[in-house]
């Protein structure tokens, strides 16, 4: 049997394969990053906490890993993430730096979760801080979260209301020296225990290896299925031109 070649069906089933191939090994990187991260989620859990002592500390050294601080709240620089939802609600993260004791570093603390008045948006929830020398464990994490904002991010500023906010951010905009990584908050700041009103309920990270590896598949399968077309066709062209 006889293959007739074509060069238009050739170029565009290369053009197909050379797509499908680099969509797939994209989403084959994606799915390997999602098992890094599983991975290090699960060593971080089962780690010992780190114990932050005020020396510098790189974010990716503790990231995900449970850390446990001694020290007091700046209780001046309340910082609240807007449009962070929690089971349909609207509400706040609240941000706080953190004094490490015995040390001029500072860690910026994510406390919890905190519902907006729907009747005044820019209205302020109330909530407590602990007073004095506490102790909190929590998980460290590279940043707070992302929301999409549009225009460039204002300076921060005490009571601020933002979108996103990062430590870097806040060391430049208050002057306070500060670790390159946040606290989620665990358990509740010792001994007085008086903010558990906020909701700490952190949401996991969203993985989606199955999902990743599922359309790697897709984009190679595609990318086989132009191949056998084209061959196909071509024995079939091929095959009718015979007399």
């Amino acid at each position: 049997m006889a293959f007739r070649f074509k060069l238009i069906p050739f170029v565009a089933t290369v053009l197909v394969v050379v797509v499908g191939v680099q969509l797939g090994n994209w989403q084959q990187r994606r799915a390997e990053q999602k098992i890094a991260l599983q991975e290090k989620l699960a060593q971080g859990a089962h780690a010992a906490p780190v114990m932050l002592d005020g020396a510098p500390v790189a974010a990716d050294a503790v990231d995900w890993h449970r850390v446990t601080v001694s020290g007091e709240f700046v209780r001046s620089w309340p910082v609240y993430l807007d449009n962070r939802p929690y089971q349909g609600r609207a509400g706040f993260y609240l941000l706080m730096p953190f004094k490490i004791a015995g040390s001029n570093m500072h860690v910026l603390v994510e406390r919890g979760w905190l519902p907006r008045d729907p009747a005044v948006r820019d209205k302020l929830p109330a909530y407590a801080t602990p007073e004095g020398m506490v102790t909190l464990q929590g998980v460290a994490r590279l940043n707070a979260g992302h929301v999409l904002e549009l225009g460039s991010a204002p300076p921060l500023t005490p009571n601020a209301i933002v979108q996103n906010a990062d430590p870097l951010q806040l060391a430049r905009d208050s002057g306070l020296t500060m670790q390159p990584f946040v606290i989620e908050q665990g358990a509740p700041a010792q001994p007085s225990g008086d903010d558990a009103q906020m909701v700490r309920d952190w949401p996991a990270p969203s993985l989606g290896v199955e999902k990743h590896q599922g359309y790697a598949f897709q984009w190679y399968a595609l990318s086989a299925m132009a191949v056998i077309f084209f061959v196909v066709n071509g024995f079939r062209r091929g095959k009718t031109k015979q007399p």
